[in-house]
């Protein structure tokens, strides 16, 4: 899982506590926004907001520290 803080405050909304590989979710006890790499159970329940489909792959490569830039497609 890549996972960076946010500047966000919200709470559970349709939260779900196992995600799919590929699932982009806000982690609302961490404040921050998740990228998960593999199917599984959070630490605590995330809110999902999308699916990545292409390139999962290269989040394998992300070390502490990389820049990650979101930008709607």
């Amino acid at each position: 899982m890549v996972y960076f803080e946010v500047p966000v405050k919200r709470g559970e909304e349709k939260a779900k506590t196992s995600v799919k590989k590929g699932t982009l979710a806000y982690w609302p006890m961490g404040q921050a926004f998740c990228i998960f790499c593999e199917e599984t159970r959070p630490y605590s329940s995330v809110n999902v907001i999308g699916q990545l489909t292409e390139n999962l792959e290269l989040f394998g490569a992300v070390k502490s520290g990389t820049k990650i830039e979101i930008v709607k497609a």
